[in-house]
């Protein structure tokens, strides 16, 4: 497909994005944007003027500087990120012009597909480099007029909020006796969002018509898929900056509506828990509310993944939940606990060509990342049994690495076997995972050895370095 050109004016003049560039002065610019590490600052603007705001030379290097940091693949134009900076250079004073007088036209997104846990896959949306500049530029100040507006039990892409504190709200709920949950979802809510109601919504804040313009421009800008271009009516593409803001203002109507009635929920992103007292009074609030949001949002939910019962057993964000002595403590929910044996057998595969040192980086870079994420959950007995499981699965590895008898032989002495059992097993014809549990392999291979040797172990990293 021959290359897209960056659709600054509506006419001719269109100028291509490679080749192109950044605003002086851009490169390590210190700015005042509104949000910091830890609060959000006040601004002086209006909702009349946000375009002046927005596309302020202080926002845009702050825009700038955080698609630098994000990285990321490119868009329908094939403009990588190192190539952004001397395009705005060259052309920003020409697309601040463009956008401002509503000129502008957004290349469509690039479609891609990953796949999902139950074998179907998501689609994301990558949109161009310099979209997602102008995206997040926008979302950074929106965030400063719409945060503070938000539901404290919202936590979904917000500043300051995360999972943690999420399912620390649903603990909190359910130790004051809200024990029974409806586990709503929403069925691929980033793909059926309605644009007029979402437009709708924004007027109600926004006065500046030139900025719902272009966020309406953003939201019909089509997708590529497989170099073909097809036009969207529906939908929030995932993979831009402005998306996930995007979805926090349509889902915080639902969260107004869950205030106005007095009811316990949390939400993260399209992921909504609400609590009730009893089955009875779950079962009522899972009608009206999906009546609320098909009729009022113009929403799908999926009514069979939707589920209403006892706390205990559900899932959220990963978390399961179990009561004891009517205390609300946290554990791995299923789908959890086969994502990690499932990863962690793909790491240690034999056929992966990993060697020592790099298998041990990248088994370290998962466990810490997933120990940091599930560190709430009462999981030391089952991390236990996987760390067998899991230097099982080493040994095998590493038996395979040895290959020649030779070699089998000379490392088995080395480990304090003795000769006549060393050649035995040296020369043994059973299979690698086989070997892995043989008293022999255990013994040559056990669990000091292979943590003096650098491997780790998840709970190690529980007990010593999250577990408080």
């Amino acid at each position: 497909m021959m290359e897209r050109m960056q659709k600054i004016l509506s006419q001719g003049n269109n100028c291509p994005q490679k080749n192109s560039t950044e605003c002086k002065g851009y490169e390590g610019v210190q700015t005042v944007i509104g949000i910091t590490e830890n609060h959000l600052v006040e601004v002086n603007f209006t909702t009349e003027d946000l375009m002046e705001y927005i596309f302020s030379p202080s926002n845009l290097s702050n825009a700038y500087l955080q698609v630098k940091r994000n990285a990321g693949a490119s868009g329908v134009d094939r403009m990588e990120v190192e190539e952004l900076l001397p395009y705005l250079r060259q052309h920003t004073d020409e697309l601040i012009k463009s956008l401002k007088q509503g000129r502008y036209r957004p290349n469509p997104v690039r479609r891609v597909e990953i796949p999902k846990d139950n074998g179907k896959k998501r689609q994301l949306g990558i949109p161009s480099v310099v979209d997602r500049v102008i995206q997040q530029a926008i979302s950074q100040s929106l965030t400063l007029i719409y945060d503070r507006t938000f539901s404290n039990s919202s936590f979904g892409f917000r500043p300051t909020c995360s999972c943690h504190k999420a399912l620390r709200k649903v603990q909190t709920y359910v130790n004051e006796g809200y024990k029974y949950a409806i586990d709503l979802d929403l069925e691929k809510f980033f793909d059926t969002v309605n644009h007029s109601k979402l437009i709708d919504v924004l007027s109600r804040t926004i006065k500046d018509n030139r900025l719902l313009s272009l966020i309406h421009k953003y939201l019909n800008a089509g997708v590529v898929i497989r170099n073909k271009f097809e036009e969207i009516s529906l939908g929030v593409p995932q993979g831009g900056p402005l998306s996930p803001l995007l979805s926090n203002i349509m889902l915080n109507e639902l969260d107004k509506e869950l205030e106005s009635r007095g009811h316990r929920f949390v939400r993260y992103a399209d992921d909504c828990m609400m609590l009730c007292k009893s089955q009875r009074a779950s079962n009522r609030t899972k009608e009206s509310i999906i009546r609320f949001i098909e009729n009022k949002l113009y929403l799908k939910v999926n009514k069979e993944k939707t589920k209403v019962g006892y706390i205990q057993g559900l899932n959220f964000l990963g978390y399961s939940f179990y009561v004891m002595r009517g205390i609300c403590k946290f554990s791995l929910h299923p789908k959890s606990k086969a994502k990690l044996k499932s990863k962690l057998k793909e790491l240690t595969s034999r056929s992966k060509g990993f060697g020592y040192e790099r298998c041990k980086i990248k088994l370290k870079e998962y466990i810490q990342g997933w120990i940091g994420y599930y560190k709430l959950a009462d999981m030391k007995n089952y991390l236990q049994s996987v760390d067998e499981w899991l230097r099982r699965r080493l040994r095998m590895c590493i038996w395979k690495c040895w290959k020649k008898v030779k070699t089998k032989f000379t490392n088995l002495i080395k480990c304090k076997i003795d000769k006549y059992q060393a050649w035995q097993w040296a020369n043994t014809r059973k299979s690698y995972w086989r070997i892995s549990k043989s008293p022999i392999l255990q013994r040559a291979l056990d669990k000091d050895s292979l943590r003096l040797a650098g491997y780790p172990f998840l709970s190690d990293y529980y007990c010593k370095v999250y577990r408080k």
